[in-house]
């Protein structure tokens, strides 16, 4: 599948937050606990997310089939029915109490462990900022509507819709895409890095860091748009046990620093680009891979996954490629994950779940 084929494919999960009442309100759809569920045998084929709690139950996340919970024994299915707004899942996160956060489609879900509740949005203007940088607060991927430009922040009580400033490409980028159906500011993904600084990646403007005080920029076009013309946009950020950044491909890696520079009258980050990972050769013609999602091990190594290529590791010197197949045909891939223990895990598009056994990937059966 060439990547603007991907973009096609992944533009069902780039959609922007949804305004709602001026004041946040839990709605609870289940007014008597516990929610309601299916038990059932198996996990949907399309398996999207791999979450671990801090109670060892597992949850696993679908784009077409709702939400799963395993505990080790039993898996339980979540839907409509349980009180999800949307089927579609597209994140899961913990806060400290042990509240469980699904994002769906079109809401983001409290799970208390007996029902679900649904937090409502406070929109903020760029002139009436909500931006934080509270250790605690949960930051989500926009949601529901276009034309939203910005992620959301959780502080525990409100829910905020944030809008990022007017980036330096903006009139340019409208004047020669007028009619696309998404926002170039739409969030693909959050990342926090060392310093504790938040990093955004959009769909078509590069990338985003707000470190509490404010907000600057980073845009190369190898990051958004592959060589085959089509768009990929920023995916995945992970920074290395060398402090070293990673945006999306293994072409460069960054070094990135506390300052920024003005220029074209934006702040722009302060970065040097040193060159990546040389020994990987993709089935696309170019001497690197783009990355869907990324993670590091327990022993410093980086763990990248492709959508159809399989997933790299990358030990600092050399790579390692482990091809993830069914029947001879390449799995599509989405998300690696790494849970308490620091076994590895691949959320597929066609294929649910797998785990890496010391030698390779094979599918995860409950």
């Amino acid at each position: 599948m060439k990547l603007n084929t991907l973009l096609s494919f992944s533009l069902l999960l780039m959609v922007s937050c949804t305004g709602q009442n001026s004041h946040t309100v839990e709605t609870t759809y289940n007014t008597t606990p516990p929610t309601i569920a299916d038990t059932v045998k198996n996990l949907s084929n399309n398996i999207m997310i791999t979450y671990q709690d801090k109670k060892n139950n597992y949850w696993f996340g679908s784009w077409e089939d709702g939400l799963y919970k395993y505990d080790g024994k039993v898996i339980l299915h979540y839907t409509k029915k349980s009180g999800l707004s949307n089927i579609s899942i597209r994140g899961i996160q913990e806060d400290k109490a042990g509240n469980i956060y699904i994002t769906t489609l079109d809401r983001i879900h409290k799970f208390n462990g007996q029902f679900f509740s649904t937090l409502n949005v406070i929109e903020s203007s760029p002139l009436n900022s909500n931006w934080r940088l509270n250790p605690d607060d949960l930051w989500f991927t926009a949601l529901g509507k276009n034309g939203v430009n910005g992620p959301c922040r959780y502080d525990g009580e409100n829910l905020y819709q944030l809008t990022f400033p007017k980036h330096f490409m903006a009139d340019e980028y409208y004047e020669k895409y007028p009619n696309n159906p998404w926002s170039p500011y739409d969030v693909y993904y959050t990342y926090k890095d060392q310093k504790g600084h938040l990093w955004f990646g959009t769909s078509n403007f590069g990338l985003c860091r707000y470190d509490g005080q404010s907000i600057s920029w980073l845009y190369e076009d190898h990051l958004t748009n592959t060589p085959n013309g089509g768009s990929f946009g920023i995916r995945s950020i992970i920074e290395d046990k060398n402090g070293k950044f990673w945006f999306c491909n293994t072409k460069y890696r960054y070094s990135i620093f506390s300052d920024t520079k003005k220029e074209m009258g934006a702040s722009l980050i302060n970065y040097q680009r040193e060159k990546g990972i040389g020994d990987i050769k993709s089935n696309k013609g170019v001497d690197f891979i783009y990355f869907l999602s990324a993670i590091e091990d327990n022993n410093g190594n980086l763990w990248l996954v492709t959508y159809d290529e399989g997933v790299w590791c990358y030990n600092g010197t050399s790579t390692k490629h482990y091809p993830v197949k069914k029947d001879e045909l390449d799995v599509k891939l989405f998300s690696i994950y790494k849970d308490i223990k620091g076994d590895l895990w691949l959320g597929t598009q066609n294929d649910g779940v797998y785990k890496f056994n010391g030698r390779d990937f094979e599918k995860f059966v409950p």
